[in-house]
Order: C-alpha cells, then sequence, then structure tokens
C-alpha cells in the first residue's frame, strides 16, 4: 500500500476522510516544487538500487514520503537531494534484509537426476591434442601461453619471469593463440 506523496500541484482542499499526516500540500508547497523538479534525477537513482523500474519507483515514493514527513526538521533545504538519496539507500536496505530467503534444511542435498557427465575419454583427447598444438609453437610462445593460462600469471608477472616488455607478452601470446586456432587438430575436436 502505497499513499500518493505528491499527486499534482494544485491546493484544492483535502476530503474530510482523510488524514492530517497527508494533507494538502498548503502546509509544505515548496515540497511539491521540489518533487517536480527533482523527480528524473530522484528515479534514476532509485533505479540504479532495483533491478526492476516498478520496485524503483516505489522505493523513490517511499523515500519521498519519509521526506515529506521530516520536511520541517530539514534545516538546509539545499542538501535535499543528499537526504533523498540516504532515505533512499536506507529503504532499499531495509527491503533487502527484510527479503524472505526461501531454504530449507534437509538431510540429504537434492542432486539433479541424470547430470549428464562428459564422457573422460573424449575430455582426454582434447586435452592431449591440446597440448601437442601448444608443443608445436615456438619455445617463447610456448612459454608464454604456459604461463598465461596454465600457470594464470597475468601479462606483467609473464613479462618479469620472461624479462620481456608486457607488450612483447601480448603480442606474442596473441599470435600463439592464433596458431592454436588454426591447429587442424584442434579444429576438429570443436
Amino acid at each position: 500500500m502505497t499513499t500518493p506523496v505528491c499527486t499534482s500541484a494544485s491546493n484544492a482542499a483535502t476530503p474530510a476522510t482523510q488524514t492530517l499526516s497527508f494533507a494538502s500540500y498548503t502546509s509544505y508547497p515548496s515540497f511539491a516544487s521540489y518533487v517536480k523538479a527533482r523527480r528524473p534525477v530522484l528515479l534514476r537513482t532509485a533505479r540504479s538500487l532495483t533491478a526492476n523500474p516498478s520496485d524503483a519507483e516505489d522505493l523513490l515514493q517511499t523515500a519521498l514520503t519519509k521526506t515529506y514527513v521530516a520536511w520541517e526538521r530539514i534545516e538546509d533545504h539545499r542538501a535535499l537531494d543528499g537526504y533523498v538519496r540516504r532515505a533512499l539507500l536506507n529503504t532499499r536496505t531495509s527491503q533487502w534484509r527484510k527479503r524472505k530467503v526461501d531454504e530449507f534444511v534437509c538431510d540429504e542435498l537434492p542432486e539433479p537426476e541424470g547430470t549428464p557427465v562428459g564422457d573422460p575419454a573424449e575430455h582426454q583427447v582434447l586435452h592431449d591434442a591440446m597440448w601437442r598444438a601448444i608443443m608445436k609453437l615456438p619455445a617463447r610462445q610456448r612459454a608464454m601461453v604456459v604461463l598465461r593460462y596454465y600457470e594464470d600469471l597475468s601479462e606483467v608477472q609473464t613479462a618479469e619471469v620472461l624479462g620481456v616488455s608486457v607488450g612483447t607478452v601480448k603480442s606474442a601470446v596473441s599470435r600463439a593463440l592464433g596458431k592454436l586456432r588454426e591447429d587442424p587438430e584442434l579444429v576438429l575436436a570443436r
């Protein structure tokens, strides 16, 4: 249930059934103008905090409601955007903490039936073909490929180990990968 904070800028009289906290905006004429002027910017901020545009609108509505309630206590109206952003963030954090998590304790972990497992023989054939293709590379390129992809070193670390520049590592690895892509044994394995 969301209560509109600002439905229009008119100062029409409120119905008698409406509560005092959301009376007409005559008590806060600058609030309506603030919302009218800053709503698109604040909505973008709310959208960055949520994945769903509808949730972002609800989040902004809630934050504006909190701002409306605290309007008299806000001393520096030049810092309103910061106040509303903090209200957005605090509201989103509260929503996140209150979310329902559907996790249940059970005796056994559910395993999917018939999980397809690759054939180990095919995996070994591909592994052997890859090593044969790597062994065809020149020694320097082979060393760089092994350090980068098998030893998982960064380009900078590989350059330090081999005593070459980072640019040399980048170009040599690029050429080596090009040769591996063209290797007929690996092309057939794809």
